[in-house]
């Protein structure tokens, strides 16, 4: 397998997405924990700068009289700040636990009248939990499950410091980093790239699946149009280079095999139709015509061997006579019909003129036109070149057309046209029989050309099949388009060069 054929399969893609994502999101993830490690050590370091300082400067307390928070103020050390800095507080507590001194003016020692100083111990005040070890004097020190709500956020640091009034010790509080409440964006930061990188991972395998489904629900719209019948449609994925457009494929050339499969069965069919009605026509000619033959013969005979004397006796014999010849001629002209459609084409093909070819055929139903008051005509639009075909096939087929065109015109008044024209640069010629009858009902359209389909009760539904095997064989087309109430036009090409100087020229 190439590569750029491995690299189009959709399989192969997706798990080259997947891994993608699987690197992404372990970068993301180890570049977050190196940023929380620098930020860590930032405010690690910064939290112990600011520490010493505050040590620093409770150390220099113990041995001053000043006060700390005039040391701090006179210290402008940003780090002391207790507003924007580390350090919340630095206290000053004796031996005794009492808090000597501190920057929270709440607990500065009260001068008593007698001018002594009363002080605050050290578990009277609210300070965060210590963090370090300082022996057993911790045990004086709040512990973190003693904390309420109401507890400085944060942690504190105790640092002894040994003077000639015994153990001292500098507490210094520190503010905490950790947001409080129920939001803390530090902790949530990971989650919210991770989620991201969820996400993003979410919406490719979305688009992925997207491409890959679409396809499939083309194929089941495809599939159901072929189940009814329609072999023209194309699955549009085809032109994919993955497994679906493979697949896309295939099925698109099992359409044009069903089509092929569909178009072979229908001329089988009609070939099996042709092959009973050229064995009924054999048998009709053999079993029905030679009779047809002796009964024609023989009211020949009767007519001039035996008319009765009496003159009103002689026209009703002759009157009858003749329509049993009719009769006759009807039955043969339909054994006919049978035999001209089973029978191979033997055209004799010649230049031809469709105007005159049209003209005769249309002066076999000028009287009856005329009678009915139905206005009939041939015309013609441009020079129309000559077609090859044969004269009385031809013919047949105009005369066809227009006897239907005819029968279709109910009562008196309407119009029966045959147009002219020619198409496509001069190759094709064009001839439009028109009518204004009662027209086709689109049920029964795309069965007009089919055998033994016929709307008369007394037809036999091979006329207009024979007109378009006459029509096919010369290597035209014929199509029909009616409107119910308002008529019906059949439409006729027929190429200006014969089809075997077509077959030759190619």
């Amino acid at each position: 397998m190439s590569l750029r054929r491995l690299i189009s399969s959709f399989r192969v893609r997706l798990m080259l997405v997947l891994a993608a994502l699987l690197v992404a999101t372990l970068g993301v993830q180890y570049y977050l924990n190196l940023r929380a490690a620098r930020v860590n050590r930032q405010l690690r370091e910064q939290q112990n700068q600011a520490l010493m300082s505050a040590v620093a400067l409770g150390s220099e307390s113990v041995s001053s009289t000043d006060r700390l928070v005039d040391m701090l103020a006179r210290s402008n050390n940003p780090q002391l700040n207790t507003q924007t800095g580390r350090v919340t507080n630095i206290i000053i507590v004796d031996n005794q636990w009492r808090v000597i001194d501190n920057l929270d003016p709440k607990y500065f020692p009260k001068v008593n009248p007698d001018g002594s100083y009363s002080y605050y111990y050290l578990k009277d005040m609210r300070l965060p939990p210590l963090m370090n070890d300082i022996g057993e004097d911790s045990r004086y020190f709040p512990k973190a499950s003693a904390i309420d709500e109401e507890s400085p956020r944060g942690e504190s640091q105790g640092f002894a410091v040994e003077t000639d009034k015994g153990r001292w010790y500098v507490i210094v509080t520190l503010r905490s980093d950790r947001p409080t409440g129920f939001w803390n964006l530090q902790a949530a930061r990971p989650l919210i790239y991770t989620l991201a990188v969820l996400l993003a991972a979410t919406l490719v395998a979305g688009i992925l699946v997207w491409q890959f489904t679409r396809p499939i629900k083309d194929l089941s719209n495809a599939a159901r149009r072929v189940a009814a019948g329609d072999f023209d449609f194309r699955v549009p994925a085809a032109d994919r280079s993955d497994e679906m457009g493979q697949l896309a494929s295939r099925f698109n050339e099992m359409i044009v095999r069903l089509g092929h499969t569909r178009e072979l069965e229908a001329k089988l069919h009609q070939a099996e139709q042709s092959a009973v009605v050229g064995r009924l026509a054999s048998a009709i000619a053999h079993e029905i015509r030679n009779p047809l033959n002796y009964i024609n013969l023989t009211l020949d005979h009767l007519r001039t061997a035996f008319p009765p004397a009496d003159e009103k006796k002689r026209e009703t014999f002759e009157r009858l006579a003749q329509q049993l010849k009719a009769e006759v001629a009807r039955i043969n002209t339909r054994i006919s019909e049978f035999l001209n459609y089973t029978r191979p084409s033997t055209l004799e093909l010649q230049p031809l003129n469709l105007r005159s070819t049209a003209e005769d055929a249309m002066r076999m139903v000028e009287v009856n036109a005329q009678e009915s008051h139905i206005k009939t005509g041939v015309e013609q639009s441009g020079d129309v070149p000559p077609v090859m075909g044969d004269a009385e096939a031809l013919r047949s087929v105009f005369t066809n057309l227009i006897i239907n065109g005819m029968q279709a015109i109910d009562g008196e008044g309407g119009s029966l046209t045959v147009k002219i024209s020619s198409e496509n640069s001069g190759h094709n010629a064009r001839v439009e029989v028109m009518d204004t009858g009662r027209g086709i009902a689109p049920e029964d359209i795309s069965k007009v050309f089919e055998p033994y389909f016929s709307t008369k009760e007394t037809g036999t539904g091979l006329g207009l099949a024979i007109v378009k095997k006459t029509i096919d064989d010369h290597g035209g087309t014929i199509s029909v388009r009616s409107k119910r109430g308002s008529g019906t036009t059949f439409t006729i090409t027929l190429p200006t060069k014969g089809k075997d100087e077509e077959q030759e020229s190619t």
